[in-house]
């Protein structure tokens, strides 16, 4: 029996998760128990999730891989280091950082000092985990392995060939050039400026003109081998100015990225606090055009190369659910798989995976598929009557009723008739999700029918931006009959059109542009969530409900205890704890 255990430390979206033999047993992100958005650094508390769901202790772990290699690259970087201008104090403040990040024993000894580690620490490549935790949890045999990424050891986007449990890393494209940078800098340049906040552009982008496409032209070229470079006087990270990324008590960060030169070629910049214009809504639509354009050209360059079916995605730019809805019908490939956590957290499952078949060489048969994201903490029944109990005097002072529904239909019934009543429900069940998505175990959930259930919904407990849209889940075989597809999209990362005389039914859900960012919902997946909206598909007729993720700007809630905070600190108006009901 062997066990590894995957890391992404030391960077936003620290995580942890546990192999078995080959197949996965837990997967979480430390933001889920430290409570800060993107929390960075050492993920000790993900790694005691993990240990426990599996029970057992360090002691017993085999391995310890994490997604970062200092080694990688390093004549290229010596290079850069050496003609490229930066200063000395900035490459001799990185290495210093590296060092401290490399010896993961003393990390595990440090964070960890009730536990004992006897096993093997490896180091691996950023873009290989990134390619390794799409390509090696993927159903298919052979497919075209590709990360695109902001940077990760030197370099931006990698790809290569997976094929049975072998994988190659065949061309990268190497700092200082990089798709994921060029829409964080147009991010920041349109007055987003947190650390996460490229999803922003993307749900603004339906509302613009693609007026700055050509300007654009400028600031990112394509190559004719397929890749790209950036014209890096629009940028400032590549001196190392613009390159301030750090974690600070768990918070990433990054310095501005942009140079005034943007200003003279796209005009003033927006100020956060400013309003909303139609001319920054052109440069959302554009900068993502613009990152579309070059996707498409390096994936159609690939597909001519490997001559494979499928493709696999990872890296933060795989968050680019409207770019990724796009790939079968803007290339030749006839397959996608992204998996639930493409960013830098999946890191920890591609490192973990990678070194499973690294140690087990032709020993290690693929045969884990990752075909849903529950892979969290989850909570007791008596877990959850105790958190019930602690705060009963709060729910009384809310008028709220509590009733425990053992028989699982009544519960989805009930549940489906508050939806339909246009009631917000906060809906707890079964294993936290792996990545940054709801899907179904950690949601708030609506009525996709009414046009004003995103207000609804921002009013009472979002608080965000009304141009960001929320989701629909949708139960698996209604999926052609309500869009212009037919494909499983289990992890809520591809965005499709939904059919035109079907868009004034589920308004809620319905994109500007008339598309939705669809998660395919099946019984076996997920019994209790396809049960809720077959009820509300029978109450209704519509086989959708609206999902949206358990939080108000923090993390999505992880225990019990989180979720009924966030009940009674907002407007919502049914709670559904497992088997029990509480409604205001």
């Amino acid at each position: 029996m062997t066990y590894i255990l995957g890391l992404n430390a030391y960077h936003a979206d620290a995580a942890a998760c546990l192999v078995k033999d080959g197949e996965l047993v837990a997967a979480v992100e430390e933001e889920r128990f430290r409570r800060i958005k993107h929390w960075g650094g050492f993920p000790s508390e993900a790694i005691r999730y993990c240990l426990r769901e599996a029970g057992i202790t360090l002691a017993e772990v085999d391995h310890v891989a994490i997604n970062s290699d200092n080694a990688a690259n390093r004549w290229r970087k010596l290079a850069y280091a050496l003609t490229s201008g930066v200063s000395l104090n900035y490459v001799l403040s990185r290495l210093r950082n590296r060092g401290e990040r490399a010896d993961v024993v003393g990390n595990l000894r440090q964070h960890l000092p009730e536990q004992q580690f006897r096993g093997t620490t490896h180091t691996v490549e950023h873009h290989l985990c990134h390619l390794a935790s799409a390509f090696l949890v993927s159903p298919y045999e052979k497919a075209v392995a590709v990360s695109v990424d902001g940077f990760g050891d030197f370099s931006s986007a990698a790809w290569g060939l997976g094929e049975g449990g072998n994988l190659s890393v065949d061309g990268r494209v190497y700092f200082p050039h990089s798709l994921g940078v060029f829409y964080e800098a147009m991010t920041q340049f349109i007055g987003f400026p947190h650390y996460g906040d490229e999803y922003k552009v993307m749900g603004l982008a339906p509302y613009g003109k693609p007026a700055y496409v050509e300007q654009m032209k400028e600031i990112v070229r394509l190559k004719n081998d397929g890749t790209f470079a950036l014209d890096l006087r629009y940028f400032r990270h590549a001196s190392g100015e613009g390159a301030s990324y750090q974690v600070k008590d768990g918070i990433p960060s990054g310095g501005r990225l942009w140079s005034d030169e943007l200003v003279k070629l796209l005009g003033p910049a927006r100020d956060p606090a400013a309003p909303l214009e139609d001319r920054h809504r052109d440069i959302a639509r554009s900068a993502q055009v613009t990152y579309e354009n070059a996707f498409f050209h390096l994936l159609n360059a690939l597909h001519a190369r490997y001559a494979a079916d499928a493709v696999v995605l990872a890296g933060g730019c795989a968050y680019n659910s409207v770019a990724n809805g796009k790939v079968l019908e803007r290339t030749p490939f006839k397959k996608l798989y992204v998996q639930s956590a493409g960013g830098d957290a999946g890191g920890a499952i591609g490192a973990a995976f990678a070194t499973w078949h690294k140690t087990k060489g032709a020993m290690a048969k693929r045969h884990f598929v990752m075909d849903h994201s529950y892979w969290g903490p989850s909570a007791t029944p008596d877990e959850i009557a105790a958190a019930i109990a602690q705060r009963r005097a709060d729910f009384e002072a809310a008028g709220c009723t509590i009733e425990r529904i053992a028989d699982e239909a009544t519960l989805c019934r009930h549940t489906a008739q508050s939806i339909s009543e246009g009631k917000v429900i906060g809906w707890f069940q079964g294993r936290l999700e792996w990545g940054p998505r709801a899907l179904g175990n950690r949601s708030i959930l609506g009525d996709p029918r009414r046009a004003d259930m995103k207000d609804i919904l921002n009013l009472k407990i979002k608080r965000r931006e009304s141009f960001r849209p929320f989701a629909p889940s949708i139960l698996r075989e209604a999926v052609p009959e309500w869009f212009e597809t037919d494909d499983d999209v289990p992890f809520m990362m591809q965005v499709f059109r939904i059919r035109e005389e079907k868009r004034k039914e589920i308004p809620a859900v319905t994109h500007v542009d008339g598309t939705g960012r669809l998660q395919t919902v099946t019984w076996l997946g997920n019994p209790r969530y396809a049960r809720l909206i077959s009820a509300f598909r029978d109450l209704t007729g519509v086989p959708i409900v609206l999902n949206t993720s358990f939080n108000e700007n923090e993390p999505v809630v992880c225990k019990p205890e989180e979720a009924i905070d966030c009940f009674l600190r907002t407007r919502m108006d049914v709670l559904v704890l497992g088997d029990t009901l509480i409604q205001r």
